[in-house]
Formats: structure tokens, sequence, C-alpha cells
């Protein structure tokens, strides 16, 4: 990681965030603008993928 990455997560301790998890999909409500995932858990899937194009991310929630 680098230092302006740390820096904005020490910015924000009173929010959650997923260590090691990063996330471009600005429209999910979990995604935050350094980039990181503020749900609690994530769940990927399908359990049937053969490949990281067929996974997703289960928790996705889309902004309103």
């Amino acid at each position: 990681m680098d230092g302006l990455f740390d820096e904005n997560i020490e910015k924000n301790l009173n929010t959650h965030y997923i260590k090691g998890i990063t996330c471009s999909v600005k429209n999910c409500v979990y995604h935050d603008e350094n980039g990181c995932c503020t749900a609690s858990s994530i769940a990927v899937g399908p359990g049937y993928a053969s490949s990281c194009t067929d996974t997703a991310c289960a928790t996705f929630k889309a902004k309103k």
C-alpha cells in the first residue's frame, strides 16, 4: 500500500474497512471515496466459477 492510502484510512477511523479488499464499483453503497469496501463482510460467488471473470460480489447493493 502507498502512504496516501494508509493516511486516508487513518483519517476515517470511525469507518469500518475490510483489510485487503479494494473496490472500484462506485455505485455500490459499500464503496467509499478511498476505494475501500465498508461492508461488514463480503460474499463472492457463484460456487461454480472456474475463472475470475466468472465471479461477482454478491454483497453489492446499488446506491439509490
